[in-house]
């Protein structure tokens, strides 16, 4: 046994260095250190199933460190995923299903995207939070549907990015002892040994966060990895940190160990020597020996028997607690009930509200009808009003919550949320202020590449912040979410349009709405309601025949628009006005439809939002003008910054005059 299982891990390195050999692209040094431990665990720990690869008890297997990729494209082929070797042999290259970097949803097996460091470990915290969520809701005496761990992978580079520092801070506290990391502790960087830049004791800093942590001083060692993980599983009330020595392209007689190795093909004549030194097979590339394929396929077997009997033991649940079975259906779809959008309480605003507070009070609603709805804020709850009352806190003691303390991280917030939509079963949500979102755009970013329904809430959305001044204030904020591809960016203008909001949120299953909200009162506007899911449409309509100029804006300053349509009427003007609540679901609309809204003829048209105006100009053209802030604000209240900034009516309606001409 021990001769197959070392062959399997050199045909695991050996698979790696020819694809990036033949790519002449990619990093072959991790692949070579750590196919030990990867193998180990998936051969002996793992419950994963080939032949259905979204089973929802499996564990998830997260690569933070993306740039190895090619470990997981091996592994994912040996164990007879749908990865062809073919596919292996077009390793980064055009079409082909083993990109660069794992990709979710273009790769089969693949749990998350991976690649800018630190942010898998992030989506793995998420995951175990979602486990541990799903099993104190559904799971029975003798009946555990919910009984899976979440396993990653990282490297130097992931321990040095500040959003796993944050993320297994929160792991701790919440003691997800169904988290378990591997740390390929190889001590080499691009840039050199670690002894360049990071020099700390990684094991300590993690025993402060409420980790057990475990050495392993051989990444060749089987058998002590073994006990290891083992070690690791028993301890159900902390994560687990693995630090595993290795030596990165180990096998290569003058790479290994040095980072020449980390991000390189080896070199024919290196990849010659490797072979010869591992006693493998000079031609051909790619070879898989005949009795690792028999190996895995024996491997393969009694993974599926696994899956199986999970299969009867949830049937079996399904006849024994058939409701409860029929909302684990419901926690595990996008679809959204019907009677949601109807209820009457989702469209109840009768006063000036904050657009922060119309969606605390909408998010109340939404949870009655959605209950797996489950997420927090980077400790601003009071401020973004995202708590869902009566549903209790997720805590290390009561796993039924689904109130998320994050605390100050909002990038860790971001990427554990991906975790959590990436798990299933949950619809999470987060919030912080607007000007916070820098410190999360990458975590934003990887969910718009994923295509996953995480939802931000982005509270004090302009300089009507006021006394809290140009700190936090956001400026270039919008402009810069909105270049974000498959990003829904959402400015309702009152509490109706951020219903409508929300309920697009909700219903969105192919990526990520982020909600933009005031904390300054709004008034309720006439017209407002459903159709603000179209991203533009008219709020207020000319008072009769072609409009004379329009007035678009989104939300606070809609109904400054308003007023000054009123204004312009009284001179003579006949403005219309449009709701620019999303300029991505306005683009989605027919263009027969943004031609009514827009009519291509009527060429004087004013912007007005408190935002930087890059982008504007697509809806302005050259005749138009903008009234923005393209500079940043400063420290005094809300209104008088409108009055000085030129968020005013006088302002608007001289504008627009001058913009006519008069």
């Amino acid at each position: 046994m021990k001769n197959v299982q070392q062959l399997a891990i050199n045909t695991i390195r050996m698979l790696a260095v020819d694809a990036v050999e033949a790519a002449n692209s990619g990093h072959p040094g991790l692949p070579m250190g750590g196919a030990p431990m990867a193998y180990k665990l998936w051969s002996d720990f793992m419950q994963h199933s080939p032949g259905d690869p979204a089973w929802p008890n499996r564990d998830r297997f997260v690569l933070s460190a993306g740039h190895g990729s090619m470990l997981l494209y091996a592994l994912l082929h040996l164990f007879g995923y749908d990865l062809s070797l073919e596919e292996l042999k077009n390793f980064r290259q055009w079409g082909s299903k083993t990109p660069g970097h794992p990709e979710y949803g273009h790769t089969v097996g693949v749990e998350t995207t991976t690649g800018p460091l630190g942010q898998g470990f992030a989506n793995a915290v998420g995951m175990a939070i979602a486990e541990r969520r799903l099993a104190a809701e559904f799971n029975k005496p003798d009946f555990p549907l919910v009984d899976h761990y979440t396993y990653v992978y990282t490297g130097d580079g992931c321990m040095m990015e500040g959003i796993t520092s944050e993320a297994a801070s929160l792991a701790g506290h919440l003691g997800l002892g169904r988290l378990i990391c591997l740390y390929d502790d190889n001590e080499i960087t691009i840039d050199g040994g670690t002894e360049v830049a990071f020099t700390e004791d990684v094991a300590k800093r993690y025993e402060a966060y409420g980790w057990q942590v475990m050495k392993v001083s051989d990444g060749t060692d089987l058998e002590a990895i073994d006990e290891a993980i083992a070690a690791a599983k028993k301890d159900q009330q902390r994560p687990s940190l693995i630090l595993v020595r290795t030596a990165i392209g180990h096998g290569s007689p003058n790479k290994q160990g040095k980072a020449s190795a980390h991000g390189a093909p080896l070199g024919t004549d290196e990849v010659k020597l490797t072979k010869e030194n591992l006693n493998w097979l000079l031609e051909p590339p790619f070879h898989v020996p005949d009795e690792v394929k028999e190996h895995f396929a024996g491997l393969q077997s009694g993974l599926e028997d696994n899956k199986r009997q999970w299969d009867r033991l949830f049937s079996e649940y399904r006849n024994k607690y058939p409701e409860d079975a029929a909302r684990w259906d419901a926690w595990h779809t996008s679809d959204v009930p019907v009677e949601l959008e109807a209820d009457p309480a989702l469209w109840e605003f009768d006063k000036p509200t904050a657009t922060r507070a119309a969606s605390g009070q909408i998010m109340q609603v939404l949870a009655k009808y959605l209950p797996n709805m489950a997420g927090g804020s980077a400790d601003l709850n009071a401020s973004t009003k995202t708590y869902l009352k009566g549903l209790g806190d997720f805590t290390a003691d009561n796993r039924a919550g689904n109130n998320i303390y994050f605390g100050v991280r909002e990038h860790a917030m971001g990427a554990i949320m991906s975790g959590m939509a990436l798990h299933g079963g949950l619809r999470p949500y987060g919030s912080t202020f607007l000007a916070f979102f820098d410190y999360m755009k990458p975590a934003v970013r990887l969910a718009a590449l994923m295509g996953i329904p995480v939802t931000y809430v982005y509270t004090h959305d302009s300089i009507g912040v006021g006394e809290d001044g140009p700190t936090h204030q956001p400026i270039e904020h919008l402009a810069n979410m909105r270049s974000i591809p498959n990003l829904h960016v959402l400015r309702p203008a009152d509490g109706k349009e951020t219903a409508a909001a929300w309920l697009h949120a909700v219903k969105r299953s192919d990526g990520p709405v982020a909600l933009v909200l005031t904390r300054q009162n709004l008034p309720q506007l006439e017209g407002t309601g459903l159709d603000a899911v179209k991203g533009g449409y008219i709020v207020s309509e000319e008072e009769g025949g072609a409009p004379d100029l329009i007035l678009m804006a989104s939300g606070s300053e809609v109904s400054l628009a308003v007023k000054a349509q009123k204004e312009l009427q009284s001179q003579g003007v006949n403005a219309r006005v449009v709701s620019m609540m999303s300029w991505e679901l306005f683009q989605k609309q027919p263009e027969s439809y943004r031609n009514e809204v827009l009519p291509p003829a009527i060429t004087k048209r004013l912007a007005i939002e408190t935002g930087h105006p890059m982008g504007w100009e697509r809806y302005t053209g050259i005749e138009g003008d903008i009234i923005a802030i393209d500079h940043f604000g400063a420290s005094a209240p809300g209104d008088i910054l409108m009055e000085k900034f030129g968020f005013t009516l006088d302002n608007v309606v001289q504008r627009a005059l001058r913009l006519l001409g008069r």
